[in-house]
């Protein structure tokens, strides 16, 4: 029984720690550098994305990287809740 109850609060805590991860009280400020040309023209820019590591955002820079017949790239976004800041990645459509 013990042995139950243990692993049931060890496995509330790390769902109480991935709760309060990615929230910051702001947005970092907008990144700026320069994307380079494509390397074909088959290629679309993938803009650079906030990545959630050691408890804070992260920036990566942007890509290139092959057209997704039928698809669209929609850019990551902050969003603003009541929990703080929010970074929503980029993804193909």
């Amino acid at each position: 029984m013990k042995k139950s109850l243990f692993i049931i609060a060890l496995a509330a805590s790390v769902a109480a720690m991935g709760c309060e991860a990615e929230y910051v009280g702001e947005q970092p400020a907008e990144v700026t550098y320069e994307q380079g040309v494509a390397p074909g023209p088959d290629y679309v820019w993938i803009d650079g994305d906030w990545v959630w590591s050691g408890g804070r955002y992260v920036w990566h820079n942007g890509h290139w990287d092959h057209r997704r017949e039928g698809h669209t790239w929609t850019r990551g976004s902050w969003q603003h809740t009541s929990r703080g800041y929010h970074w929503n990645r980029g993804h193909w459509d």
